[in-house]
């Protein structure tokens, strides 16, 4: 397939149907010169053409990993709070995201891996150049129906992936629900060394950088250019990741 559309493997009655939202090909601005310090400098960078899954993954998708790969289920695999199928599953370590990616690859013959600091931010934006958030520059406090979804769904856990409206480019969940593991090294100074086009980070560090809000955080929606990092061995109960993929004709 080479562009977005519904990715499904598996058997029948065992199947994962994954959602990609195509995002085009661009320069935009990275970071946020009223954003924290490595945020800064705004700089203009160039991403590739790449697929992005329209939901984080899943309690679902998953647990289907788990049975087939006979690796561990996550530390909050037996919370109620945390274990609806529907939910993003949180705990996993960025090793383990990045298992995922490479046992999606062999199941499905693709080419899915954990997206780039550079293209979660672009995704996250929508099209919406220079907005502080997915819909705009409004707080994310002074949104309608916000403080309703805090107390349903935000209260013990993250809610079902998929709530909420869709941005520019037809993904959910940017900026809240839980935090997604990157590709990327964390380095809180790498903007002003950052490459022009299609940035990966550094080459060694002790953190991962990740993107995006937490159920657990007092404001949940987080800015696009927001940072965040921890050891890449840390299994916490709002961290989880979504899948990028590279397109037909980058392979």
């Amino acid at each position: 397939m080479d562009g977005g559309g519904i990715v499904t493997h598996g058997v029948p009655g065992d199947e994962i149907s994954l959602a990609l939202a195509r995002i085009p090909a661009g320069w935009f601005q990275m970071g946020c010169d009223t954003g924290q310090d490595n945020e800064k400098p705004v700089h203009r960078v160039w991403v590739d053409e790449f697929r992005l899954a329209v939901f984080q993954v899943t309690n679902a998708e998953y647990a289907r990993f788990v049975r087939a790969a006979g690796t561990l289920a996550p530390p909050f695999w037996d919370d109620p709070a945390l274990n609806h199928a529907e939910q993003p599953v949180v705990g996993v370590s960025w090793h383990e995201a990045f298992c995922y990616c490479e046992w999606l690859n062999a199941t499905t013959g693709g080419r899915f891996r954990l997206p780039t600091e550079a293209e979660w931010e672009r995704a996250a934006r929508g099209g919406r150049e220079g907005a502080l958030f997915p819909w705009g520059d409004v707080p994310a406090q002074s949104l309608p129906g916000y403080a309703k979804r805090c107390v349903r769904h935000w209260k013990n856990g993250p809610e079902p992936v998929g709530c909420g409206d869709a941005n520019g480019y037809g993904l959910h969940n940017m900026c809240d629900n839980v935090h997604e593991w990157c590709s990327d090294w964390y380095s809180a100074g790498y903007y002003a060394i950052s490459p022009e086009r299609n940035p990966y980070g550094p080459e060694t560090g002790e953190r991962r950088a990740s993107r995006g809000g937490s159920w657990r955080h007092h404001i949940k929606m987080s800015r696009c250019a927001a940072r965040s990092s921890i050891s890449p061995e840390f299994h916490y109960a709002d961290y989880g990741f979504r899948v990028a993929c590279e397109m037909e004709s980058q392979k």
